[in-house]
């Protein structure tokens, strides 16, 4: 069976990933699996050049094909932010509870119809030898919450209500209701065709 090299340590985004591509027939690996435990210098300003970064790196490391991506918040009310900072947002220090925490904060005054936002999602395939394979982008539209809401996911998806779903949050939608709306999903679901294709051949 092929392996598939998800490039993260977060448990939770290898569950999405294996969930949505629950179809594939690939051996699912986080890099905690092929003994990493360095992460790549997230140096690039785009979500697209993140990606790549870790992509290219891990594939190089491992020789494995290297399925990596680079997701984040963009908040309007705040220019942007916190944009390719989200998992670092609020200082290195913070947990998942105290990083949305510090975002509601500093969004205290701002009122419910302009707390838009969107989660956006760029995912980069990689060869064995790093070579550029794939490469797809989601994004997801919704407003910040005045509050967290729900148990489900991580993140910021107790705080974030994606459009269309009655003001429900990220956290309150079940998997099988969130993935197909969500950045990941979506970007995931450019890829499944073309994945499958390159995963035959390897």
């Amino acid at each position: 069976m092929t392996k598939l090299l998800i490039a993260t340590h977060n448990k939770g985004k290898i569950a999405e990933f294996a969930h949505m591509l629950a179809d594939l027939q690939v051996e699912w690996l986080g890099l905690a699996d092929v003994g990493i435990t360095a992460e790549v210098d997230e140096t690039g300003d785009t979500f697209a050049a993140n990606a790549w970064l870790k992509a290219e790196a891990y594939a190089q490391q491992t020789g494995l094909i290297t399925l990596a991506d680079d997701s984040g918040l963009v908040v309007d009310a705040l220019n942007g932010a916190p944009g390719v900072y989200t998992a670092r947002y609020g200082g290195a220090h913070l947990n998942h509870q105290q990083r949305y925490e510090f975002l509601l904060a500093n969004l205290a005054a701002v009122p419910p119809a302009q707390r838009t936002a969107r989660f956006r999602c760029v995912i980069a395939v990689a060869g064995p030898d790093g070579r550029h394979l794939l490469e797809a982008d989601g994004v997801c539209e919704g407003h910040i919450a005045l509050g967290p809401m729900g148990e489900f996911g991580f993140g910021y998806d107790p705080v974030f209500m994606p459009v269309g779903q009655d003001g429900r949050t990220m956290a309150q939608l079940p998997p099988a209701a969130k993935h197909p709306i969500s950045h990941r999903g979506r970007a995931l679901a450019q890829l499944v065709a073309p994945l499958r294709e390159l995963l035959q051949t390897a």
